[in-house]
């Protein structure tokens, strides 16, 4: 195979790169932009994304891409696709590579990545470039691979240099402590850290789940969370501050597994992250707390929502 050289995107790009979605995915990839190379072209135009390519002398061959919300100092790591003639050779780690050292200058100080469960090589890649996993989203998106489940993600974070997001410095429950001791030790702690004040209660659908952020679940709300049909599958992001005990302890009461961390807008705070629902699987996931927390998921949804059902 010819050298392949890694470069930023230009607009005469779209068309291949959208072809190579194509064959990689068919028709099936959750994100319906690739399938518009005009898309393609206008979000890289207006700064939305920042495309990195692996090209050889008649085609593209890998893409991956910074997606940036200017609202938001945390970037998304996103859109990694190789062709199959090019596996093997770390195009995706390289590529992404690239982009870490840019994501700066976009004015982030966070950047995310959402890494596919249905198999390790996006695991085992994020964690060889920097990431840390933080959180487990259950049957988060229709599956890019054409299987019946949905696909549960694994959120992993990377700190730009010279930046950092601090968790609150507080008591952590038992049934979390090892895990939540484990990202303090990562991310550092903070006994100040500011409150998402300006983030409002929010309830959102996104394909069969029903998602919530809140940034404090008091009794009013946590009742009218009860209420809730409880055929919902329902992902649920707090805000993770001095009341997380108290939180955990009442969402648990509703059926609720806690699921681990994910980083909220801002240029501090996190939120935790609960779910409500998820589909029986066995997954083998590459970072041991992450095993935990999914295994946790599997174990204590069935019997809390049978519960639920019978009361």
């Amino acid at each position: 195979m010819t050298e392949l050289i890694f470069r930023r995107y230009r607009p005469s790009d779209a068309r291949a790169v959208s072809q190579l979605f194509r064959e990689v995915y068919g028709d099936i990839y959750v994100q319906p932009d690739v399938y518009l190379p005009n898309m393609i072209s206008q979000h890289n135009a207006d700064g939305r994304w920042m495309s990195m390519l692996a090209v050889d002398d008649h085609r593209v061959m890998g893409h991956a891409a910074l997606c940036h919300d200017r609202l938001s100092d945390t970037t998304e790591l996103a859109l990694s696709v190789v062709h199959p003639a090019a596996q093997g050779q770390s195009i995706a780690t390289r590529l992404s590579r690239e982009l870490l050292e840019q994501a700066g200058s976009l004015g982030s100080t966070s950047v995310v990545i959402k890494q596919v469960t249905h198999h390790p090589y996006t695991q085992r890649m994020a964690a060889t470039i920097g990431f840390q996993s933080t959180g487990v989203l259950p049957d988060y998106v229709p599956s890019p691979f054409n299987e019946p489940l949905a696909e549960t993600i694994v959120m992993g974070c990377y700190q730009v240099e010279g930046h950092t997001r601090p968790l609150p410095d507080i008591p952590w429950p038992q049934s979390c402590q090892g895990f939540m001791e484990h990202l303090c030790s990562v991310f550092g702690t903070h006994a100040d850290v500011p409150s998402l004040s300006s983030i409002p209660l929010q309830i959102t659908q996104h394909h069969h789940r029903f998602e919530i952020v809140i940034q404090r679940l008091n009794k009013r709300l946590l009742e009218q969370v009860r209420q809730l049909p409880g055929h919902w599958l329902i992902s649920a992001r707090v805000e993770l501050s001095a009341h997380f005990a108290e939180a955990l302890h009442n969402l648990t009461m509703l059926g609720f597994a806690f699921t681990g961390l994910t980083p909220a807008p801002g240029h501090h705070g996190w939120f935790a992250l609960f779910h409500r629902g998820a589909q029986p699987r066995s997954l083998s996931l590459h970072c041991p707390h992450m095993q935990q927390l999914h295994n946790d998921l599997q174990r204590n949804a069935h019997p809390l929502r049978s519960a639920r059902s019978a009361a």
